[in-house]
Formats: C-alpha cells, sequence, structure tokens
C-alpha cells in the first residue's frame, strides 16, 4: 500500500483544477489566455502555410500543445472570433 501526503494531494487537487486566470479578459484588448493562444497557434500555423486557411482540426492540435481545452471551447472561441453567436 503506498503512502500520500497529506501536501501532495492538496498539490495534485490545485493541479486538476482550471487557472481562473485563463478565462479572464485582458485590461489591454479584452481577450483570455485561452483566446490568445489560440490567435498565436492561428497566426503562425497561417504563415506556415503560407497564408491559406488553417483546418480547424490542425489548430486543434496545435492549441492542446500549449493548453488542454475541448474541441467544443476551442469552436466557441472561434466562433466569437468570426461574429457567430
Amino acid at each position: 500500500m503506498q503512502v500520500i501526503s497529506a501536501r501532495k494531494v492538496q498539490e495534485q487537487q490545485v493541479e486538476d483544477q482550471p487557472d481562473p486566470r485563463d478565462y479572464l479578459p485582458d485590461v489591454r484588448d479584452g481577450l483570455s489566455r485561452r483566446e490568445r493562444i489560440v490567435l498565436y497557434c492561428l497566426h503562425e500555423t497561417q504563415k506556415e502555410l503560407g497564408g491559406r486557411n488553417v483546418p480547424t482540426a490542425m489548430l486543434y492540435g496545435r492549441v492542446v500543445e500549449y493548453i488542454d481545452m475541448s474541441v467544443d471551447e476551442l469552436q466557441s472561441i472561434l466562433q466569437r472570433f468570426v461574429g457567430v453567436k
């Protein structure tokens, strides 16, 4: 039987909770950290593809390298960027 300290359990619980700063909009432009990561990945991938459109699946693969995000959340962010409700 493995003995786990209370501190280790508490650290694990903190890691499992999302950082609230990921969802707070920045004062400068109103983008959250998650939205900024999506835009950064979109821009970098678009440069790699020579300015062509970026498939959503490819963008999702790049985004999850930076932050844990569901497909639905990415779709929601992309819809907000293009103005679809």
